[in-house]
């Protein structure tokens, strides 16, 4: 899909750069594949909120996307649709049997095109089989982390993994972050790049159109006064202090903050914060 700007006629139009959703499919999703998606602006179990700036915005279907491709039959694809719930479009397939369902839309898949999840299939964008059935240096996405689980990583728009390697029972990917991790060979991938790559490179041009998706305005601590964030106060405009810290005093802007007994850790053979060779 390609990108598309706007005459500035009005000050919202003004370096608008949206996608280009013409070819999608303009009617409404398949009424058994979806159900209804209650708002939670942020909020947990108790009320209370956990994530901030979200609130608001267009009411939504959710669609129910197969990330596991489990049944070992052909499919045809039927149309390519808009998912609000997510930043990549979905391909409604038809299997032989007359079922059907949705999958992420991987790069250059067309209406009528076919795809199957086996053991050991064509490496064809679409196909679905484990590592085991995999050549070596495959670009691939909705990849498992867990067999059986379904797919977890690479499912946002634009985004792969390469397979780079066999060790042992594990299969090495290199991620798009640089980062090179370890998943059992009987995990399911899907071959190709997911679409909409360039999902990222929108200009949304006004702070209307965020409202729409749900967020709410952001607000920096250092325009603040004192009693409200530990950034706020001073004479004159001030950055913040050396230590830059959440509302409730923890380390943010970079600091790590993830757990370090978390179990997938130990599968992680080269972080995607190593230093790159050659520099």
């Amino acid at each position: 899909m390609a990108l598309k700007s706007y005459k500035p006629t009005t000050p919202g139009q003004r370096g608008l750069v949206l996608i280009d959703r013409s070819e999608l499919w303009k009617g409404r999703p398949v009424k058994a594949l979806t159900e209804g998606l209650t708002k939670k602006a942020g909020r947990n179990n108790t009320g209370r909120i956990t994530m901030r700036r979200r609130g608001g915005g267009a009411k939504r279907l959710y669609r129910i996307v197969d990330f596991k491709r489990t049944k070992r039959d052909e499919a045809t694809v039927v149309r390519i649709e808009y998912d609000p719930n997510r930043t990549a479009f979905i391909a409604l397939v038809q299997y032989t049997d007359g079922a059907q369902a949705y999958i992420l839309a991987p790069q250059r898949l067309a209406v009528g095109d076919k795809v199957v999840s086996g053991d050991k299939v064509d490496v064809k964008p679409g196909n679905a089989m484990p590592f085991t059935g995999l050549p070596i240096g495959t670009i691939i996405h909705n990849i498992e982390m867990k067999p059986g689980k379904g797919g977890q990583i690479a499912r946002a728009a634009g985004t792969y993994a390469q397979f780079v390697g066999r060790d042992g029972g594990y299969a090495q990917i290199r991620l798009s972050s640089g980062e090179l991790r370890l998943v059992r060979q009987e995990c399911m991938a899907t071959v190709g790049a997911v679409s909409n790559p360039d999902n990222s490179n929108q200009n949304f041009g006004k702070a209307g159109r965020m409202r729409l998706k749900g967020k709410r305005p952001s607000v920096r601590g250092v325009v603040m006064n004192p009693i409200d964030h530990p950034h706020g106060g001073g004479e004159g405009r001030t950055s913040g202090g050396r230590h830059p810290v959440t509302p409730w005093g923890k380390p943010t802007k970079g600091a790590r903050t993830r757990n370090k007994n978390k179990a997938s850790s130990k599968l992680i053979i080269r972080s995607r914060h190593a230093k790159k060779k050659g520099r």
